[in-house]
């Protein structure tokens, strides 16, 4: 398997939520990472602590330096918005634009951190009110946000989730019905491969399906476990990947509670059993 793939590997930052951020940063040097999938949320950052759009700008920067200094940098920036206060398909104008106004910060700090790569997955829609409704609603707010990131230059890449977390964007069918509702180019793909395994899907299954519009990977072993603690055929998905030329990056997202008081050690396993598959 080719050593290049160690290349298009980096680790989300939200395993490491109970830790500083330069905690963080010094076990990506430590581990031998060179990218980042920058989460924004404390302890580390978030954009509500500055309304003041310069005193956002003045503290990404510093924290962009850091990274750079570090020989680090960002190739996703993931704002926190899975749970409250936010809804992609909420029913209530207020809750809507104060997530749509948290995504255009979001695309404004990416920017700032150096990447142009913006995430987002569906949330969850209260599931005892019309499922249709609420799937309009994501649709339409999720198109606004991809129209509102074509004049930042920005890509917006979204996530499946698993049913408990979500009841609209949980496989492949609901994916492509969210790309194909919201027709925007700017809109990719990122596999989750738990929310996957969860859905009894296959890799070559959202190849099949998406092709090029994949975008990203999120990688963890079952219920987000390090790589070999569960039973997903990890070397299997690299091969699928090394098939259909995957070009994009792979984010680590080591992030079941368990691991939380040491998360370095968490992505030290994580990163010798990761070479290990990769015969490096």
């Amino acid at each position: 398997m080719t050593k290049l793939l160690m290349d298009r590997f980096a680790v989300m930052s939200v395993q490491y939520v109970q830790h500083s951020f330069d905690y963080y940063i010094e076990s990506m040097v430590k581990c031998g990472y060179k990218h980042i999938d920058f989460w924004g949320g404390l302890p580390h950052y978030c954009r509500l602590d500055y309304p003041n759009p310069n005193e956002a700008k003045e503290t990404l920067e510093k924290i962009r330096h850091r990274i750079e200094e570090a020989g680090l940098d960002v190739v996703m920036y993931t704002p926190e918005t899975l749970a409250y206060p936010y809804s992609l398909s909420s029913n209530r104008p207020e809750t809507i634009k104060r997530t749509l106004d948290y995504f255009e910060m979001a695309m404004q700090d990416a920017k700032i951190l150096g990447t142009d790569k913006v995430f987002l997955n569906s949330g969850c829609a209260p599931r005892d009110l019309d499922l249709q409704g609420s799937m309009i609603r994501l649709i339409k707010n999720i198109k606004t946000i991809c129209e509102v990131a074509q004049t930042y230059g920005i890509t917006i890449v979204m996530e499946q989730l698993q049913p408990y977390e979500s009841n609209l964007v949980i496989d492949i069918p609901s994916m492509k019905h969210v790309i194909d509702g919201v027709k925007m180019p700017n809109l990719k793909v990122c596999v989750d491969v738990v929310a996957m395994e969860v859905a009894k899907e296959r890799l070559e299954d959202y190849f099949a399906v998406f092709q090029d519009k994949i975008e990203l990977i999120h990688l963890a072993d079952e219920c987000h476990y390090v790589l070999g603690d569960g039973n997903y055929p990890i070397k299997g998905y690299m091969y699928t990947l090394e098939r259909n030329n995957y070009q994009g990056y792979i984010t680590l997202e080591i992030n079941d509670s368990i691991y939380w008081l040491n998360p370095h050690d968490s992505m030290q396993k994580t990163t010798k059993a990761l070479k290990r598959l990769l015969d490096l």
